[in-house]
């Protein structure tokens, strides 16, 4: 029988109901419960630090007025981190490798910087389509050129997501299924295709979370350019 490399990303239905509700829902069980207490356990504090720590360097390029946004990012990469990691476990399923899911996070998001640019800028918002100095005969192609890159940055962001993870995934499945088929062929070439997938394991790991954090940056960027 041919196997589907492809089955992992659907979404998985039990007595009819899509399980990617159950998924988008998990993440929101870890975060940490406030507590009246000043010192608290080791994951906590560590959770704490990590999360101060991507709080500055998120905010530190952004303009005072968009240190409003914080909370939104910093809840924007726990969600996006716990998602990817998901996926990584036995039985379960990915929901970010869903391109619809990203566009659906990525658009609203782009488009509430767009709007503000255009309510508390309009003027230097319009002036991002036309660079200074520029010839008149290319006046209307770079106008063409700039706003296809700016209505592009949505689409960039959820296929950039989608795609990284989706490699990775079909990568790990493609070299999983080879081990299978070697162990009962070749023992030592068996382990050595395990520790790949190990490696390779971990690499995953760390793509989820660095994707996670580049979607949140892109955001910022563009967020830096309208306030």
């Amino acid at each position: 029988m041919t196997v589907n490399f492809f089955d992992q990303f659907m979404s998985p239905n039990f007595l009819g109901i899509p399980m990617i509700l159950l998924s988008l829902l998990l993440p929101w069980f870890l975060f940490p419960s406030p507590s009246s207490l000043w010192i608290k356990n080791r994951l906590v504090t560590l959770q704490s630090w990590a999360l101060n720590q991507f709080v500055k360097q998120i905010c530190s390029p952004l303009h005072p007025a968009g240190h409003k946004w914080a909370l939104m990012f910093t809840s924007l990469m726990l969600f996006l981190v716990s998602l990817n990691t998901l996926g990584l476990l036995p039985y379960t399923f990915t929901p970010t490798t869903q391109l619809s899911l990203n566009l659906g996070l990525a658009i609203p998001l782009w488009l509430a910087t767009v709007v503000i640019g255009l309510r508390n800028h309009t003027t230097r918002s319009f002036a991002h389509l036309l660079p200074e100095g520029t010839p008149a005969l290319l006046v209307p192609v770079l106008i063409i050129i700039e706003t296809i890159s700016l209505f592009i940055r949505p689409f960039a962001l959820g296929v950039r997501l989608t795609a990284n993870l989706t490699a990775g995934h079909l990568l790990i499945h493609l070299i999983s299924t080879g081990v299978f088929v070697l162990s009962s062929l070749s023992m030592p070439a068996a382990i050595l295709t395990s520790l790949l997938l190990l490696l390779l394991t971990l690499l995953e790991i760390a793509v989820a979370m660095i994707q996670a954090y580049v979607f949140v940056l892109l955001l910022s960027l563009y967020l830096q350019e309208n306030i």
